[in-house]
């Protein structure tokens, strides 16, 4: 793919099937214009954070795209409503939530994206699958820093 750069994103839901829709999210993405999935973390199941509701079942993957970062963050929007996401309120359960974790080295502040994302390194349900699929980016001290949020692997 031409001027393609690398994507790490976040994936997660706690309503309905979290599951399945977290893998046909999977799929949906590697669909996505100018866009390909390159690497695939394990299901984990967390506990709401923030949040309420069931658990949650979160993954991250990486993507190749050419897409712009802003665009991006449009389609991923766009699989969001496609699976029924509503936003009653901030933080409410999710049929699914698809966050841009990082977009290669670009560094972006506006009122509709940040990247890298502020709260990642803050939440091992985003550090333990991201370090599953690119190690180089999660160092131990930050996997320690989160070493008391339950981030269990689901059987497959």
């Amino acid at each position: 793919m031409r001027d393609a750069v690398a994507a790490y994103l976040a994936l997660g839901a706690n309503l309905g099937d979290a599951q399945a829709a977290v893998r046909e999210a999977m799929d949906a993405i590697h669909a996505l214009p100018a866009t390909r999935v390159v690497r695939r973390s394990s299901l984990y199941r967390t506990a709401p954070m923030d949040s309420s509701g069931p658990d949650y079942i979160n993954a991250v993957v990486q993507v190749d795209t050419a897409l712009t970062a802003p665009d991006l963050l449009r389609e991923l929007q766009a699989l969001e409503l496609r699976a029924g996401r509503l936003r009653p309120y901030r933080n409410a359960p999710r049929t699914l939530d698809l966050d841009i974790l990082l977009f290669g080295e670009a560094r972006i502040f506006s009122d509709a994206l940040t990247i890298p994302h502020p709260r990642m390194v803050s939440r091992a349900f985003v550090l333990v699958p991201l370090r599953e699929i690119a190690p180089q980016l999660v160092d131990a001290s930050l996997l320690r820093s989160v070493a008391g949020q339950d981030c269990q692997p689901v059987a497959r």
